[in-house]
């Protein structure tokens, strides 16, 4: 991994932990998801001691997703922004859309709940493979150009 993949995995890590940050303001879906998590007041409020701490292991933990998912978009090709829409999309739908949905079948949460939960992370997701996607093929100098016949290949790999 060079030094420019290093940097589009750190910065698609802090896209998802800043998106999640706007997502759960009380303003937004905050306070709608606190209710719903069973999230009291005084739980919040004891929880901000320890934000910093959770703030930094939700970006490792982003930082993880953004890591595979760099290796995907290059097993799979992915050059553009389609192909980073594509990637996101994909790895929601396959991974994280079903696996939370134990939430709602297995732990009796609300459907609702799951769905701030399951959008925060299709909206974090479609912003890291961009992040990722146009990175690795800005770094590398390739992109994807159509032939005569429409198809499309990529030049500059």
């Amino acid at each position: 991994m060079d030094l420019s993949s290093f940097f589009a995995i750190f910065a698609a890590g802090v896209s998802a932990v800043l998106i999640g940050w706007i997502w759960y303001l009380p303003a937004v879906f905050g306070t709608a998801w606190m209710r719903m998590a069973g999230v009291t007041p005084e739980m919040a409020e004891r929880g901000k001691k320890r934000m910093p701490l959770m703030a930094f292991i939700g970006l490792l933990a982003a930082m993880v997703v953004a890591y595979v998912m760099s290796y995907v978009s290059l097993a799979w090709g992915f050059y553009d922004w389609i192909g980073a829409l594509e990637l996101g999309f994909w790895c929601w739908v396959g991974f994280i859309a079903p696996t939370m949905l134990g939430m709602v079948l297995w732990e009796q949460k609300p459907f609702k709940l799951y769905l701030i939960n399951v959008l925060y992370w299709l909206v974090a997701l479609l912003v890291m493979a961009q992040i990722i996607v146009l990175s690795t093929s800005l770094s590398s100098g390739a992109y994807v150009t159509p032939d005569d016949n429409g198809d499309y290949y990529i030049v500059g790999e």
